[in-house]
């Protein structure tokens, strides 16, 4: 099921990265903002290769630009996906995994571990919602 985006005049949800500095690929999908804050929060760990540019987490994001791609400066073309922790919803849907561990959806490299509202709130600050 693809996730719809806002009805016009509907308020866009506003991230913590500014959108200058996501990249291509980016999720697709709702642009409202939340309507409460998550439990726990998508974190992606130092193990991401940004799967080669074609990342298999970013399509089963259904929030707009959550997950984004990050060049790498230092070793171009590489880079890796990261998410914006004001726009995660905490759905979990970029990590989901099939039967007994085989692969079916999400990362593939397991990459992206749910962290606790709190915790990730201990790094970026306080977050509203």
């Amino acid at each position: 099921m693809q996730a719809m985006p806002a009805a016009p005049g509907a308020p866009k949800a506003v991230g913590m990265v500014a959108d200058e500095l996501k990249f291509e690929p980016k999720s697709k999908g709702l642009t409202t903002p939340r309507k409460k804050k998550p439990k726990e929060l998508a974190v992606i760990t130092e193990c991401c290769t940004g799967c080669a540019g074609s990342p298999a987490c970013v399509e089963y994001c259904p929030v707009e630009d959550c997950m984004f791609w990050v060049p790498d400066e230092d070793h171009p073309p590489f880079g890796r996906i990261q998410v914006d922790p004001i726009l995660c919803i905490g759905c979990k849907k970029c990590v989901s995994k099939g039967p007994d561990g085989c692969f079916l959806d999400g990362c593939p490299w397991d990459a992206i571990v749910m962290v606790d509202t709190a915790e990730v709130e201990k790094e970026v600050g306080a977050m509203t919602i």
